[in-house]
């Protein structure tokens, strides 16, 4: 397909608006102004409409195609949610409003989805009080990570760890790093746990959490969860929760219950807000009744009256995380999805996730490693070590899933476990979607054996096909250029 520029044509326009009118003294300082106009493309409306109609039709989508996507869980999107967050008296509310004198009368009803999606989510993982504002899984693991290390400071306690496994997310050992902690990993059992003789070895009084993944991330529910939790709270250390899994027990078991003291959640991924193309997400974190003074101001409180208002009288706050109050849509959206779900059909989210990956599972495991053999939460992960005795590496794998028609899973990814494929089917997904995944999943298997060149060609029918990733690394070349311009490099 021909790029917009390499479409137009010399003197063709599309919707002519009028000039503006700006006086003369008005006019951006020379110093500030282009020295040459803008290589623009010239095209009709027709040509401009046709050519990036065509160009959304390449993209891979939930809604156009499959996603077993592990870890990130890439999830059908109802359009009943979209449609709520579109309502017209959401969309027009200026998010400056609430602290205007007398906005928050126009405001009641964006403060009360606010506040009652942090009692729900309160009630869905046993915490005593939420903050809504993080951006992102990542934003609310560091506020995660400044919540503890508030907590200690004003208990005069200087610790000096954090505690995570080696399967750990990458954003774990990250957010703890930039909270001013130093990170102890401990490495993984071979029944895909954290090995808790090892972790006894390394909880002292200098560790300030732990932070985990319930079930984590080999889809792995740990058994011992509540020893390891009751154990870290004797060291005088908290537990923070990293909510990216959290569909997996969703109705089943809470983490406050399971001795958490701090808890994060991707609205994005477990409440059906949409996923993907940086944003935008929501990442809400949740503490238990000794950590609520340290959450981030403001916070919406319920008046006597039973209005609602914004809090900032509270001096151990974090202070400010966020501009505003978070990612104000997708919390929308996800009350939205909370309250037509209700308990059972959150519960029936968890069932089916569970079902789907380990009927995946157990339809795969013949075909490739399995090196942790157990009856999986939402995903698994299995490995293409036996591919790779043919040449045949995981990323080949994934290339031509691509050229099947659905987005391939995550690669290489706990890096634990060699050439991994991490599977998440998630709850959406139908018995016929599950099959036809599985099928490609064998015949990639058996090509590698009868054609290994076959799957490292692949992808051969996409728009994009098989790129030299270091090149493109080495050599990028982020805006179009005329031909007959040198590329500068």
């Amino acid at each position: 397909m021909r790029l917009i520029f390499e479409k137009s044509i010399k003197g063709r326009t599309g919707l002519k608006m009028p000039a503006p009118g700006v006086p003369a003294a008005a006019k951006l300082d020379s110093r500030y102004r282009r020295k040459k106009d803008a290589q623009l493309p010239e095209a009709s409306e027709l040509d401009v409409v046709r050519h990036y109609t065509n160009l959304s039709r390449m993209n891979f989508s939930v809604d156009t195609n499959f996603y077993p996507l592990g870890s990130c869980t890439m999830k059908y999107n109802p359009k009943f949610t979209e449609k709520i967050a579109a309502m017209q008296g959401f969309t027009d509310l200026h998010p400056l409003i609430p602290q205007l004198r007398g906005g928050g009368i126009l405001a009641q009803g964006s403060l009360e989805v606010i506040y009652k999606t942090e009692k729900l989510l309160c009630a869905i993982t046993g915490m005593d009080a939420f903050t809504m504002q993080p951006l992102a899984g990542a934003h609310g693991e560091l506020t995660g990570a400044m919540i503890i290390a508030a907590y200690h400071r004003h208990r005069g306690e200087k610790k000096k760890y954090i505690i995570v496994p080696d399967s750990s997310h990458g954003t774990n050992p990250a957010s703890a790093a930039i909270a001013g902690y130093e990170v102890i990993v401990i490495p993984t059992n071979e029944n895909g746990c954290m090995d808790i003789e090892k972790f006894r070895e390394k909880l002292t009084k200098d560790v300030a959490a732990v932070m985990l993944t319930c079930p984590n991330t080999l889809g792995i529910f740990n058994h011992q969860i509540q020893e390891i939790c009751g154990e870290a709270h004797k060291a005088g250390a908290l537990v923070y929760y990293d909510g990216a899994n959290l569909n997996a027990i969703l109705g089943k078991a809470r983490p406050g219950d399971l001795g958490f003291d701090i808890v994060h959640l991707n609205l994005h991924k477990t409440f059906a807000a949409p996923h993907g193309g940086g944003g935008p997400g929501a990442g809400p974190v949740g503490v238990s009744k000794k950590l609520k003074e340290y959450l981030p101001i403001s916070q919406v409180v319920k008046r006597s009256d039973g209005t609602f208002a914004l809090d900032y009288n509270r001096p151990k706050s974090l202070g400010f995380i966020a501009p505003f109050y978070g990612n104000f849509g997708v919390i929308l959206k996800s009350y939205a999805y909370i309250l037509l779900l209700g308990k059972s059909g959150l519960i029936a989210v968890s069932e089916a996730a569970v079902l789907n990956a380990n009927y995946a599972r157990v339809l795969l495991k013949g075909h490739f490693s399995l090196p942790y053999d157990r009856i999986c939460m939402h995903e698994f992960v299995l490995s293409a070590d036996i591919q790779r005795k043919n040449g045949v590496s995981a990323l080949d794998i994934a290339k031509y899933l691509i050229s099947c028609g659905m987005h391939p899973p995550t690669v290489y990814f706990p890096l634990i476990v060699k050439e991994a494929l991490m599977i998440e089917p998630t709850e959406t997904e139908s018995k016929e979607t599950l099959d036809w995944f599985v099928d490609k999943m064998i015949e990639a298997a058996r090509l590698a054996v009868t054609d290994p060149e076959a799957l490292k060609r692949a992808p051969e029918n996409m728009p994009v096909k098989r790129l030299d990733e270091t090149k493109a690394a080495r050599d990028l070349k982020l805006r179009w250029q005329p031909k007959n311009e040198a590329h500068p490099g």
